[in-house]
């Protein structure tokens, strides 16, 4: 079965990664982005998504951002979370790259987490560059800055601004090293973020993908091991496998 090729792989690797989109949290409670019911189906991207969006009119979208903000403030790291952070703590996993801003990874114990898309538990100002730790209140009005005045915007990234460079400098070197990625809970189509498993593949590394659905990804051939399944249930065997393998060594 794939999910042992995938064992394999991992324990015979000097270097192994973890990519992981939207499906890892859903079973936590929040909406991925692009399905059907997801959050763009209720606020249109173009109305709530983009970088104009907020500075046209910061107040409106802090309406947006405090909705959902509200909803997931109760939500926890599941299975699949915790899974990524045993196999970081067996040391079988060296980071973790997300396209998540939930920090989910974080709180399940995963040290090495590099953020592509920001994360939501911190606040920069547009205009002069100061920052502070956040995340923004849920009433009252916009958090503004100390500096300048002006609304502090969570350090998400937005449609029209660029992926933080050093997040994605870093994720490139360590894909081009790895000799595993893990492709989690993302159909891996929206670049650049998606070209971090390709950058394994061409480096002669193994890409395996968790996934309740084969993807673009699969069927262009980066992908070796392909797992079928809620990575809520998948992963945890997939560490088990790991767990007992290294143990009978």
């Amino acid at each position: 079965m794939s999910i042992y090729g995938v064992r394999d792989a991992i324990l015979g690797a000097k270097s192994v990664i973890a990519f992981t989109g939207a499906g890892i949290s859903v079973p936590s409670g929040i909406p991925d982005f692009r399905s059907g019911d997801g959050i763009w189906a209720r606020y249109p991207p173009e109305e709530f998504g983009t970088i104009s969006s907020f500075v046209d009119d910061p107040v409106r979208w802090y309406g947006f951002y405090r909705s959902l903000a509200e909803s997931f403030a109760e939500v926890e790291p599941n299975p699949a979370h915790a899974a990524l952070a045993e196999l970081e703590r067996m040391g079988c996993l060296d980071a973790v790259v997300t396209q998540n801003v939930d920090g989910l990874h974080q709180r399940a114990g995963n040290t090495k987490v590099i953020d592509l898309h920001g994360n939501a538990d911190n606040l920069s100002c547009l205009g002069c560059g100061a920052g502070r730790p956040g995340p923004p209140p849920l009433a009252g009005p916009p958090p503004t800055c100390l500096s300048c005045g002006q609304v502090l915007k969570p350090d998400v990234v937005l449609f029209g601004e660029a992926l933080p460079l050093l997040a994605l400098e870093e994720s490139r070197a360590m894909a081009r090293q790895a000799d595993v990625c893990l492709v989690i809970g993302t159909s891996a189509v929206v670049y650049p973020a998606a070209e971090i498993p390709q950058l394994t593949q061409e480096g002669g590394g193994t890409v395996c993908q968790f996934n309740l659905e084969s993807t673009d990804l699969t069927h262009l051939g980066f992908v070796r091991w392909f797992v079928e399944g809620p990575a809520e249930e998948t992963l945890p065997r997939l560490a088990r496998l790991v767990r007992e393998a290294r143990r009978g060594a």
